[in-house]
């Protein structure tokens, strides 16, 4: 009998497609702008450098969404402590996530703090 040879070895992906992977998973209808954006905030972001993918992608979106698609920031330049500005942006944010194909949604409980994302 003979041994077939082993398959080449496949090389690991990268970081960043892994991120983009996760983000394919997790937003299927994201624009292919706005993921490039968010993978680059998601790999520039030192709260996330040794966090999963997965985890990754997630804050990445949540926090690209609410920067680019909500009011968050001009809540905060109003003078709104960062849970009342999250709270008042709720609803749009998971809007934009709804229209990218997220099923999972931000509530009121959950927190991105201790991540370095904002």
């Amino acid at each position: 009998m003979t041994r077939r040879p082993d398959p080449a070895p496949r090389a690991l992906p990268t970081r960043r497609e892994a991120v983009e992977a996760a983000l394919a998973r997790l937003a299927p209808r994201v624009p292919d702008f706005e993921s490039e954006a968010i993978v680059d905030q998601a790999l520039a972001s030192t709260g996330l450098r040794n966090a999963a993918p997965e985890t990754a992608a997630w804050l990445g979106m949540v926090a690209y969404a609410r920067h680019v698609f909500t009011e968050y920031d001009s809540l905060l330049e109003e003078g709104y402590d960062q849970d009342s500005a999250r709270h008042f942006v709720l609803d749009d944010l998971n809007a934009v996530l709804a229209e990218w194909g997220v099923r999972r949604r931000i509530g009121e409980d959950e927190e991105t703090a201790g991540s370095g994302v904002s």
